[in-house]
């Protein structure tokens, strides 16, 4: 098999591609030849040597593929070899076989190909988290959504719209007309607008129910302050410390000074009736039961229309490094794959 690794923390140079024996299921396991693999900002920031949860390296980045099952360990039914199925891996994705618990395993429904497959795991569930099982969100509020083009920010445009609520969304002026037509109702230009005097204005000064913040420090405590009464803020990333090819410890230091750690204290939270919460997909794995549900019902919203995945860009494996050059670059509209 041929497989991504991480050896050393840097820039996207440092993703190395190598062979390796195929792995052989164990007890209760599936493996799968795997069509394409999503990557997430968590492997990037993996990569810059900033994500806590990796491994020690070496390491082989990944959360999600999709393909076609060839084999079975003991105690798995024989008749999963040969479906089209998309499995969570917890590392170990970026691989063109990969081996993954059968509770991690899901069949593909028909019509679906292995990119929409690999596009969805970690990016809807997430948005699921986000938006549905934590944020409450209800027909007739408001949601402002940072990053709105990507993965995560369109699945979760998808739910809000869905849901039948109001979207707004930051973004580059670049991807604005592509938001609009997947759904975003107001869009604010992140790199010359105040996006808490701009959501503001959008909401009457009102403020807005739910906000979705994958980019931390300035950022939570303007949307601490965007929120309505009842209002609530998810946090799932921290893009603004990952903002160089390599690690940068100016912007950890700014990153840790500029949260605002005691803004979301409880009196704080009890006198403004306000929420915060966060989000972090990776350490949900051993929820499988509720993983899974959340999962079918992501599938069944597939089938009706609703959930619809945008893929912006596909690379080989050998391109992995500019994969990860593509993200950082915020260049994507959507989700980037990798493809053996």
């Amino acid at each position: 098999m041929r497989q991504v690794w991480i050896e050393k923390f840097g820039a996207p140079e440092v993703l190395k591609v190598k062979e390796a024996p195929d792995p052989s299921p164990a007890a209760g396991e599936i493996r799968v030849r795997v069509e394409a693999s999503g990557v997430n900002f968590a492997d990037i920031m993996g990569r810059l040597g900033i994500y806590p949860d990796l491994p020690p390296i070496p390491v082989v980045p990944g959360y999600e593929v999709a393909g076609r099952v060839d084999a079975v360990g003991a105690g798995v039914d024989a008749a999963w070899v040969g479906r089209d199925v998309i499995a969570m891996t917890r590392f170990g994705g970026y691989a063109d076989v990969v081996c993954a618990p059968q509770g991690q395993v899901f069949a593909r429904p028909e019509g679906m190909s292995a990119f929409d497959g690999a596009a969805l795991p970690v990016n809807y569930i997430t948005a699921w988290q986000l938006v549905v099982a934590m944020g409450g969100l209800k027909k007739g509020e408001t949601m402002l959504v940072h990053s709105a083009g990507g993965g995560v920010g369109i699945a979760a445009t998808q739910l809000a719209r869905h849901i039948g609520a109001t979207v707004i969304g930051t973004a580059s002026a670049a991807k604005h007309a592509a938001l609009r037509e997947l759904g975003v109702d107001h869009l604010i230009d992140y790199t010359r607008e105040d996006f808490e005097a701009r959501t503001r204005e959008i909401t009457g000064g009102r403020g807005v129910e739910l906000i979705l913040d994958a980019v931390g420090g300035e950022s939570v405590k303007k949307g601490f302050r965007s929120l309505a009464p009842t209002g609530r803020l998810g946090m799932f990333g921290a893009s603004s410390m990952a903002t160089g090819r390599t690690r940068n410890p100016l912007a950890l230091l700014s990153f840790a000074f500029k949260t605002p750690w005691l803004q979301a204290n409880p009196v704080t939270l009890m006198n403004e009736n306000k929420g915060v919460f966060g989000v972090n997909v990776g350490h949900m794995w051993s929820e499988t039961e509720r993983i899974a549900g959340w999962f079918d019902q992501l599938l069944d919203l597939w089938k009706q229309g609703v959930v619809k995945p945008q893929i912006a860009k596909t690379f080989a494996f050998s391109e992995a490094a500019a994969a990860h050059e593509y993200i950082q670059s915020r260049s994507n509209l959507g989700k980037v794959l990798l493809t053996p």
